[in-house]
């Protein structure tokens, strides 16, 4: 049996405090918090909903981090030195390894989708694994939807993945 299909409204859950490292912070007090909405199942990767009050600190990626904005903005600024605003709907990546500083004016939610990356010989293992896997015992029609190379159709019922 599969396991159980997650749902969550991250922009409604309630979130616990999740202290940011006191030496991180550059400007006033922001006060963070989070919760784990979902880990995959083999644990390299979470979904976690996060939520952080006004102020300015570092921030350092152990991991890679996909992010979405829910609301509010916030001001990041890259390790060349480059500044962007991110507001509600944007997206971005910040890769294993990389820092930032964020500038947090009032506060911001975000949706982050936090990924431990594998060495390169060993995701092409895995893909080889995963292909081999497929040529032995065939696999799910949808599974190209992964792949980024779906068809998109349209329908009475809306946009869905072919």
């Amino acid at each position: 049996m599969s396991p159980p299909v997650v749902f969550a409204a991250p922009a409604d859950v309630e979130l616990a405090p999740a202290p940011i490292p006191a030496h991180w912070i550059i400007e006033g007090t922001p006060q963070a918090h989070s919760k784990r909405l979902s880990t995959s199942a083999d644990g390299t990767a979470a979904v976690i909903a996060w939520l952080c009050t006004a102020g300015r600190f570092n921030w350092h990626y152990t991991v890679e981090e996909i992010l979405h904005i829910i609301s509010g903005e916030v001001f990041v600024t890259d390790e060349s030195g480059e500044s962007r605003r991110l507001g509600p709907g944007d997206m971005v990546v910040f890769p294993a390894g990389s820092s930032s500083v964020w500038h947090v004016p009032h506060q911001v939610k975000k949706l982050a989708i936090c990924r431990h990356s594998m060495p390169r010989p060993l995701g092409f293992a895995v893909r080889a694994w995963n292909k081999l896997v497929t040529i032995l015992y065939g696999s799910p029609e949808d599974d190209e939807a992964l792949d980024g190379n779906a068809q998109v159709r349209t329908g009475r019922a809306g946009v869905t993945a072919a």
